[in-house]
């Protein structure tokens, strides 16, 4: 069995080809072709924690069959260690060998900025050249190399609650890669999306980090941090003025805070909502209108994890990353 480190799988799981095992992932999603049952929420009440179990079964083209067991510790931080630790079992979809076990802290980072870039390459306006990130941690890393990787980004805003955290995130995150030199501290929320094209959040808020008229017309906006009835990153109210997409209608119904409660408080309904699936199979339109919102909202599925664990083992073994052990 192949053992890969957080290392190795930054390595094997570049973004632009983890936004297209995304997009893959979706595309099955929403055709049928996977089971996945809703992820088990394990708590760890002693320590306001928690552990999910999620896995999943893709048969497609390239079939995948992988769990993930996630924990996402708050007091982490105390401790000077990461809040979210994960580890990715991948097994042979034909005899179920266990075939390789990956750091899945790192590929839940990867994913998860693959799925907003997967959303911006779908949904946002191809001229998009100013983006807003809402937090500063490691998602929020993987969030701005997402946005831009799929679009050609001339500026980025960065806003956290500790300003220490955004300026050193600034500093290191500038012009690495496709990212630009001009990346900002936003001192409010206001000011990070004054003249944002696609606003990205990835933070674990019980209250929207911005305010809702705030938004210009035509926005992108890809909510990725929340995964709770009791999270709520982005304003409840944008539905009204937005189209909205999802990852999983089920999913978001058990976990999508801030989209439960547009429905509870009247703003949308349900049957309104768009799975991204469907628009990368032709089954329904995504974006229509230059000035339109649109609002992408993932909880995050286990078919994201196994499509991005397939596609980092295969990439593993070309580049001869990871070490082998006898199981």
């Amino acid at each position: 069995m192949l053992i890969l480190n957080s290392e190795e799988v930054r390595k094997a799981l570049p973004m632009d080809a983890a936004i297209q095992a995304i997009k893959s992932a979706y595309a099955a999603l929403s055709s049928g072709v996977v089971e996945m049952p809703l992820r088990a929420h394990l708590s760890i009440i002693s320590e306001e924690a928690v552990s999910l179990i999620m896995p999943a079964y893709v048969q497609a083209k390239e079939n995948a069959l992988a769990v993930k067991v996630v924990s996402v510790f708050p007091n982490n931080h105390e401790r000077n260690l990461p809040r979210i630790n994960a580890a990715v079992l991948v097994l042979d979809a034909k005899t179920g060998v266990p075939q390789a076990l990956l750091e899945g802290g790192m590929l839940t980072a990867i994913r998860t900025g693959a799925a907003s870039g997967a959303s911006i390459d779908i949904l946002s306006r191809p001229d998009s050249k100013t983006a807003a990130i809402f937090g500063a941690g490691v998602q929020g890393r993987t969030q701005l190399e997402a946005v831009c990787t799929a679009r050609s980004i001339e500026t980025a805003w960065i806003f956290d609650l500790d300003s220490n955290q955004a300026a050193k995130f600034v500093e290191e995150m500038s012009g690495q890669g496709s990212i630009p030199d001009d990346l900002r501290v936003a001192p409010t929320p206001e000011e990070a999306i004054a003249e944002a094209d696609i606003i990205c959040t990835a933070t674990t808020s019980t209250s929207p980090v911005f305010p809702e008229q705030a938004v210009r017309a035509g926005t992108h906006i890809s909510g990725v941090g929340s995964y709770t009835l009791e999270m709520i990153e982005v304003p409840p109210e944008i539905t009204q003025r937005a189209h909205v997409f999802v990852d999983s209608r089920q999913a978001i119904m058990d976990e999508a805070g801030e989209l439960v409660a547009a429905i509870k408080q009247g703003f949308i309904n349900q049957d309104a909502f768009i799975e991204l699936g469907d628009v990368i199979n032709g089954v329904t339109p995504g974006r229509e209108d230059a000035d339109k919102i649109t609002f992408f909202k993932s909880v995050g599925v286990a078919v994201q994890d196994a499509m991005a664990a397939q596609l980092a083992l295969s990439n593993a073994r070309k580049l001869g990353l990871g070490q082998e052990v006898e199981w």
